[in-house]
């Protein structure tokens, strides 16, 4: 399989935003968002106006278009950092990149800045080996190759549908972890990209992903909740459910997910206590979570991204639903997806 070329044009930045002013992030990024068009969505919860500068290509959607697109019942779906999955459902380009409002473009090891956009689309451009492990990781990248012993029958690999990038600084600890260190901090830049191999569950998060919305859009979602709607906020665990969501629908489909570059610097945020507190329900349902995901076979029925979404919902429901009735409600949310992205996602909506 050749490297493929990806237009800008081709490619949408999603950031979810929780934070009224970001006119530092905007301006941080300027030089690589420029490029493309942006979709910003505003936190339903939020209530300040966004302070958002000029010089960009962008559609702001706010509580009120939420409400209108998917109705007041569906909104709750897509509260703090949830609401990026809204942004999702509203790109029409085949490739999004999602970053978190309180990241800002990290150095590389010799104090150049990274280009995150640029180094996504290139894992997304070039292929995945999920199916046999190459030692020296990504094959395709400058100044690697497979090594002796690869098949050669292996070697064009399959198309990347998923890239996770990851965190400089603030690194995606869990709230134990960071109680238990609260000085802890991700200071090491590993020049390096590997390919998760199949049926291999890892974390993914929200905060600096891309990938091909027109073969994995649907499967990236928000599912699982951990509190009702007014309580505690469930993002950061809905998160990981969604990432082995997606991860399944990869294996299945045959396509590959790649991890390690780029990096963003992730600035100081939350109290570890605080966030312990609304994590720790889903730190324990993880026990449950993971080998459920980690045994989970879809059916060859299922050839799309949307069926693959509806088979795990109905498995959710009948392997999970008595373990915990949150997995009945994150059960009903993916199916509810499903028809959201079904009725929404593919509708020419008119831009803000």
């Amino acid at each position: 399989m050749s490297q493929s070329t990806i237009k800008d044009s081709d490619v949408d930045i999603v950031i979810g935003v929780v934070h009224a002013d970001i006119t530092s992030f905007m301006n941080e990024w300027k030089a690589m968002f420029s490029r493309y068009h942006i979709i910003i969505v505003k936190d339903p919860d939020l209530k300040e106006e966004l302070e958002i500068p000029e010089g960009f290509d962008l559609d702001v959607y706010t509580k009120s278009d939420i409400d209108q697109v998917v109705g007041r019942s569906a909104a709750a779906l897509f509260s703090g950092y949830s609401c990026r999955y809204f942004g999702y459902l509203m790109s029409r380009k085949k490739y999004i990149v999602s970053i978190d409002d309180d990241c800002l473009p990290a150095k590389d090891k010799d104090g150049f800045l990274v280009d995150a956009l640029a180094e996504h689309i290139h894992n997304l451009s070039t292929p995945a080996t999920p199916f046999f492990f190459n030692t020296l990781y990504d094959p395709y990248r400058k100044g690697a190759d497979f090594v002796r012993g690869y098949p050669f029958s292996l070697r064009s690999g399959v198309n990347c549908a998923l890239s996770c990038g990851l965190w400089l600084n603030l690194a995606d600890y869990d709230a134990p972890t960071q109680a238990l260190k609260p000085e802890l901090r991700n200071s090491r830049y590993v020049d390096a990209v590997l390919t998760v191999p199949a049926r291999t569950m890892m974390p993914v998060s929200g905060i600096n992903i891309a990938f091909d919305r027109e073969v994995v859009g649907p499967a990236l979602l928000p599912g699982l909740r951990l509190a009702a709607e007014g309580k505690v906020r469930w993002e950061t665990m809905e998160d990981i459910w969604c990432g082995m969501c997606v991860k399944v629908a990869c294996d299945h489909l045959g396509a590959g997910v790649k991890t390690g570059l780029p990096y963003v610097w992730r600035k100081e945020r939350g109290n570890p206590v605080e966030s312990l507190r609304k994590e720790w329900e889903g730190v324990k349902l993880m026990e449950d979570v993971v080998p459920f995901f980690q045994s989970l076979t879809l059916p060859q029925t299922a050839t799309t991204a949307e069926d693959c979404v509806s088979e795990m919902a109905a498995a959710v429901k009948t392997q999970l639903g008595s373990v915990n009735p949150l997995f009945l409600r994150a059960s009903d949310s993916m199916s509810e997806w499903v028809k959201l992205w079904k009725t929404v996602g593919t509708k020419n909506l008119p831009k803000n």
